[in-house]
């Protein structure tokens, strides 16, 4: 396998040294099918490692929109790095070529395949694992992620298939964001079609990068953000993709939100579209991609003032906080999780709610209590889980 070359290690140990991104070409002796020596011509990434400090060993592949014929590499690249450093995740900014350099399919699947198997075959230089790598794109760049995700088995005329083009193209999650999806639909975005197909563009070939037609049941699951006002790539390029992901049982969570235009990024200061990234870090936590951590199935009963709990929750919330949280259901005063969903075993903090309704004479603005859980005559907010969990009894008093 591959190992990264000492100039190239040089550069990844300077960027953690000083936290500005390597530049990595993803084939060093020239990137098959290359026109030029340019970086139009030469696909390569910006590294961008989280720190020792925050590192929980997880990656992202980030590749910005452009339509096919530009790259806005600051704010859906460099940002989103950086957002994905703060959550311990190292990014790998992807640079891939373009239909405006003259570049048309398949060449832009050989560079996302390459930019993944590069950063799996060279997980232990990156202190990465190799089984949480996850892919991130935005419009045309949310295309080339669905098309990372549903297409990482096809091996593309012009590979080369050196050491690193046999390492896996396929991403553990994936998260195309106000993604180009159609390419044969009415609400397909026709420039990246143009640039991405180019002079080879018919039907035939529109379907077969239509990624809503090839989501199989290998599919990674997938987190999608889009705005409803979107005027330039259609909501329904999303919903197309999440309903074949519900078609062939792959997990996946859709935010539409109402508000918004096309190309937003992260828009960390907006009060609404700014949580949506928030949104996808508690994805990524509780598909166990920031922290795997090993869940145990639990059952219990809860009593608000020695009464069942009629309807609530029960919040298991891990030290870890990148650790995966439990939520359980309360109906009759009773719940109960499988190993799937169950809380992580070790210490936890326990928040229960229920309906007001529960302690007669208390109000509150929205009908609804939360209280920190207390262990039958320990008087303690927190427990220690062991496996399988059986018959935990949770009692409030107010």
């Amino acid at each position: 396998m591959n190992k990264l070359s000492l100039f190239t290690a040089v550069l990844f140990l300077t960027a953690i040294a000083h936290a500005e991104p390597a530049k990595v070409r993803l084939w060093p002796e020239g990137a098959p099918g290359a026109k030029g020596d340019t970086d139009k011509d030469q696909p390569f990434v910006y590294v961008w490692p989280a720190s020792k400090e925050k590192a929980n060993g997880a990656a992202f592949v980030v590749c910005p929109g452009g339509g096919y014929g530009g790259l806005a590499a600051d704010h859906e690249g460099v940002q989103v790095a950086k957002w994905f450093n703060g959550l311990g995740v190292s990014a790998f900014v992807l640079h891939y070529r373009l239909g405006s350099a003259g570049y048309h399919f398949p060449t832009q699947l050989i560079d996302v395949q390459r930019a993944i198997r590069h950063v799996r075959a060279n997980a232990q230089q990156y202190g990465i694992d190799p089984q949480r790598i996850g892919i991130i794109g935005f419009s045309a760049g949310g295309h080339l992620t669905s098309m990372a995700a549903t297409m990482f088995d096809e091996k593309p005329a012009g590979m080369t298939n050196d050491a690193v083009d046999q390492v896996s193209a396929r991403p553990d999650v994936a998260a195309p964001t106000y993604p180009v999806i159609s390419m044969i639909e009415d609400f397909g975005h026709k420039g990246s079609r143009k640039n991405l197909l180019g002079p080879n563009d018919n039907d035939e070939l529109a379907k077969h990068v239509s990624t809503e037609t090839r989501v199989t049941a290998n599919t990674p699951p997938i987190f999608i953000f889009h705005t409803d006002e979107d005027s330039v790539v259609p909501a329904e390029n999303p919903v197309a993709l999440y309903l074949a992901c519900r078609k062939h049982k792959v997990p996946a969570e859709l935010h539409i939100y109402q508000p918004g235009p096309h190309g937003v990024g992260l828009y960390l200061g907006d009060p609404v579209l700014g949580t949506w990234s928030g949104h996808l870090r508690d994805w990524l936590r509780n598909q166990g991609f920031l922290k795997p951590a090993k869940r145990t199935a639990i059952d219990g009963k809860v009593t608000v003032n020695g009464k069942p709990v009629s309807w609530g929750s029960v919040i298991f919330t891990p030290e870890d906080p990148s650790a995966p949280v439990a939520c359980a259901r309360v109906m009759g005063g009773k719940f109960k999780l499988d190993d799937k969903t169950g809380p992580v075993l070790g210490k936890v903090k326990l928040t229960v709610s229920y309906s007001a309704a529960d302690v007669p004479g208390l109000e509150t603005a929205d009908g609804t209590v939360t209280t920190k859980a207390q262990k039958p005559g320990a008087g303690e907010w927190s427990f220690e889980v062991g496996e399988n969990a059986k018959n935990l009894e949770l009692q409030v008093s107010r």
